[in-house]
């Protein structure tokens, strides 16, 4: 039997869809067995009326909780060693995670933390390094996605930066995914228009690297195909109206669909889009919306077959590769997403260093075509240029 054919296949969890959703948190607390909630989320929603909102429905539900906001847009060890302290001192039992993918993930990995005495690196996504962790501490987590990016709210794992080496590590756990999700579109309608983008190209991202990973997951690349269909048709009304509930709630479906399907495995979009992020800070949707058409160009020899279904699948008015890379570039022009990792603020010095870190990156073992540090090198300087073709391997 052709080792292809064996697989472990494993699916997300309790999603409560739509509007008005969010009424149900304190109900979903208690479902999760949560009832001394830790909510933590970031620094610019803090203050928001979401916060004050989801405060008064735990309240209401008799369920005493705080709030932990000390997180970055790129969320740092430092930033969850401060999480677990104020979980731990405020004698918590779960986290209820609100906000983006870096308030997700931070809040997912304070929970998992909580039940650990080796260090964060110690379970690094790297073989089996999960078995390390002891199970019995791990608190239960209801995430209420504010954004439609990352699709964290049903992931196993959360990227976090190792401040000593400046890179973005991924931490994994079977018990890192949420008990409950709310996905409320009402909760995502003040997001700005470029926000609202450089999320959506996220969850472009993770559905086009799972669909076009080598493997056999045939669940993946259906729920990849739809997630991209739902991006193209819903991201760009999304932006154009912040208020398009319908739009919003199927943007909420693609980000979870990709974070669903990337289960396959991801690519070179990720492994370069991580050192961008660790060096510069950079924004990791929008990197990500940068950095894909190179990627396409370079994976391209291996991806051809899948571009002409997934651009039949779309309805594009070019087949193939080219018409899946003109639908691409010309979503990135109408959305306002950089074409060059110059305006990201990617110097040319830096390239190497990024390049070997990208050759590290546990994203880079899904990527079509084998890379090595001078092909990421290749790549990345394509992108610097702004020249897609010069990618192609």
């Amino acid at each position: 039997m052709p080792a292809t054919l064996n697989a472990n296949w494993s699916f997300p969890t309790r999603v409560l869809v739509g509007p008005g959703r969010l009424a149900e948190l304190g109900a979903c607390c208690k479902s999760a067995e949560i009832a001394r909630p830790l909510i933590v989320t970031d620094k610019g929603l803090a203050s928001d009326r979401l916060i004050a909102k989801a405060r008064a429905l735990l309240d209401a539900a008799g369920l005493p909780h705080a709030l932990f906001s000390d997180v970055r847009g790129n969320p740092t060890e430092t930033n969850v060693r401060a999480g677990l302290s104020a979980f731990r001192s405020g004698s918590h039992d779960g986290v209820v995670a609100i906000g983006g993918g870096s308030a997700l993930d931070v809040g997912k990995t304070i929970a998992f933390m909580n039940g650990q005495t080796r260090p964060i690196w110690d379970f690094e996504d790297i073989g089996d390094w999960w078995t390390r962790a002891e199970v019995k501490g791990i608190a239960p987590i209801v995430a209420v996605p504010t954004t439609a990016g990352t699709g964290s709210e049903v992931g196993r794992a959360s990227v976090v930066t190792d401040e000593a080496m400046h890179r973005k590590k991924i931490i994994f756990h079977p018990l890192m995914l949420p008990k409950v999700v709310i996905s409320d579109p009402e909760v995502t309608v003040g997001l700005p228009p470029f926000l609202t983008a450089a999320t959506g190209f996220d969850a472009l991202a993770h559905c086009f690297e799972a669909f076009c990973s080598p493997g056999f997951h045939p669940l993946c690349d259906g729920i990849a195909l739809e997630g991209l269909r739902l991006v193209k048709e819903y991201l760009p009304r999304a932006c154009r109206d912040g208020t398009d509930i319908e739009a919003r709630s199927r943007m909420l479906a693609a980000a979870s669909m990709g974070a669903t399907a990337f289960q396959k495995g991801l690519g070179a979009v990720h492994s370069i889009s991580h050192p961008i992020g660790a060096l510069y800070d950079a924004h990791h949707g929008l990197t990500n919306g940068v950095v894909l058409p190179y990627v396409m160009s370079h994976n391209r020899g291996a991806i051809e077959e899948r571009m002409t279904l997934l651009a039949r699948f779309l309805g594009l008015p070019k087949p193939g590769f080219e018409g899946v890379l003109e639908w691409v570039l010309a979503l990135r022009r109408e959305l306002g997403v950089p074409h060059s990792i110059a305006d990201l603020g990617v110097k040319e010095e830096r390239i190497a260093e990024m390049a070997a870190m990208a050759v590290k990156d546990p994203t880079a073992a899904g990527n079509p075509v084998p890379m090595q540090a001078e092909d990421f090198a290749k790549v990345m300087r394509a992108a610097l240029a702004g020249n897609v073709a010069a990618a192609n391997g």
